[in-house]
């Protein structure tokens, strides 16, 4: 990082300080000339202004180009009073006012000399600053304490947010506009932008979720070269972090193997559980998610769960990747809801068809087989759904749902042929929708009325329907126990 005092000391210079000593710590980010009487239009922050007073004339001409340089947040102005017999009182006078750090340059002094050297001290600056923050990278600094590195040497608070809108580390809270930010990166499909006064950059590495680092400044081409050597720096941490929690969540494959299976012994499932390291009385809910690639569903999961309270064990089978969560401290209300919108954001970047997750549980060791194949249900549930990000949580499946779903497809379509066998032929024959008829007649509580209403018939013309349709099947459609299996038939084409 480059300060006013950095240049005030450069050989050769000779620069005099006329106001502002108490600004010298002020960054200074490039150069830039001008003579304009109102430069702010082409004026940006952390600029040392070069100036040769051509624009001053008169008493009151130096208030409009001060207030410019202090509006557009210029580090200082460096001005030469050869032109005009000195530094005129009515621009330090400004300076002060607007508190803009005021260096008189030597009458003798060439503009390209002072230029030339204060690139070359811009430039020794940029890389002081990279070699600073590869040796806090080298001394395996935290992702914040990094970020904390980096602010001081942009001069602008940092960011890691994930493009599911999590916000991952900062130097300072509050967050930037994660929402607008993320949308903004996504929409340029993860290239450098700018958005709401911030410099967004990629992170590098093979994820499927990508991090972007957040800039809350617009940053020079020097400065961006800093930011790109750090966001370089967090995407190699990020990788480390990654292959770490690998290690850790190898324990829990030989268990999530056995949960995948569906048919391991309670002995078999009981030392997976142990060897796992999780407490004996945990409760767990069981995360699946289905994606193409189980790498992309291992990392989804992790995303979502980067800031659960207690331990999460992911790990992948097949297509599938499974997370076992202990949630003995509860589990959000609002998970399928949170879960949904974090998915929605990110979809567009996975290039995968569809995203689709379901949950099981909670349950303890006793319980995990059920809860892994409600979760195994809960994804076909999602998977029949028409969005492309699909999250569905068992509790959400009635009971006979679940029950029809863990029934192989053939026995399904057997029950519903010799259930409703002479329902659906008649529908064929004569055209008609009986079928339908007698599902919502069902769906209804067996209530006519309502029936009527949802089917837009009058009332007695349901009944004859539904007095055709228990002639046809031979059972009585307002007996109970003869509609739950008719209704169950109903529901096994899926």
């Amino acid at each position: 990082m480059t300060v006013l005092k950095t240049l005030l000391d450069l050989p050769g210079l000779h620069l005099r300080l006329r106001t502002g000593a108490d600004l010298l710590d002020r960054k200074v980010t490039r150069i830039y000339g001008t003579e304009l009487p109102d430069p702010g239009r082409y004026l940006s922050a952390g600029e040392l202004v070069l100036s040769g007073l051509l624009w001053w004339r008169r008493p009151g001409d130096a208030e409009p180009f001060v207030a410019a340089m202090a509006r557009a947040g210029a580090a200082a102005l460096a001005a030469s009073g050869a032109d005009s017999d000195g530094i005129p009182q009515d621009l330090i006078d400004a300076c002060a006012r607007h508190r803009i750090p005021l260096l008189e340059v030597p009458p003798e002094l060439s503009f390209s000399v002072i230029t030339e050297r204060v690139v070359l001290a811009l430039a020794a600056g940029s890389e002081g600053a990279r070699k600073r923050l590869l040796s806090a990278a080298t001394d395996d600094a935290s992702l914040s304490t990094l970020l904390g590195h980096a602010a001081t040497e942009l001069g602008a608070p940092c960011w890691v947010l994930s493009a599911t809108g999590r916000v991952v580390s900062g130097s300072e809270e509050p967050p930037p506009p994660v929402d607008k930010l993320v949308a903004r990166f996504v929409s340029a499909q993860g290239h450098p932008s700018g958005v709401h006064g911030h410099t967004l950059l990629p992170i590098g590495g093979r994820h499927a979720v990508p991090w972007l680092l957040a800039v809350g400044a617009e940053l020079t081409s020097g400065a961006t070269e800093i930011a790109e050597e750090l966001a370089g720096l967090i995407g190699l941490a990020r990788s480390r972090d990654d292959q770490v929690r690998r290690v850790g969540d190898r324990v829990a494959e030989p268990l999530i193997r056995l949960l995948g299976s569906g048919s391991a012994t309670g002995a078999e499932l009981a030392d997976a559980f142990a060897a796992s390291g999780l407490p004996a009385d945990a409760t767990l809910r069981v995360v699946l998610a289905r994606t193409p690639g189980a790498g992309a569903g291992r990392e989804l999961l992790g995303e979502l769960f980067a800031g659960h309270p207690a331990r999460v064990l992911i790990g992948a089978l097949g297509e599938d990747a499974y997370a076992l969560v202990e949630t003995d401290d509860g589990w959000p209300a609002d998970w399928t809801t949170s879960a949904t919108r974090a998915l929605s954001t990110v979809e567009p970047m996975l290039g995968a068809s569809r995203v689709l997750l379901g949950s099981g549980g909670p349950a303890q060791i006793s319980g995990l087989r059920g809860a892994a194949e409600e979760a195994r249900h809960a994804v076909v549930a999602a998977a029949n759904r028409t969005e492309r990000v699909a999250v569905v949580a068992g509790e959400e499946i009635g009971m006979h749902r679940l029950l029809l779903a863990g029934a192989p497809d053939e026995l399904r379509a057997a029950l519903r042929r010799r259930v409703l066998g002479p329902l659906l032929a008649y529908d064929a024959e004569q055209n008609s929708d009986l079928v339908r008829t007698v599902r919502v007649f069902l769906e209804c509580s067996g209530s006519p009325a309502r029936a009527a209403k949802a089917l837009h018939v009058h009332v007695n013309t349901l009944r004859y329907r539904i007095g055709r349709a228990s002639e046809l099947l031979d059972v009585d459609l307002t007996n109970f126990t003869e509609q739950v299996e008719v209704y169950l038939a109903l529901l096994a084409d899926g």
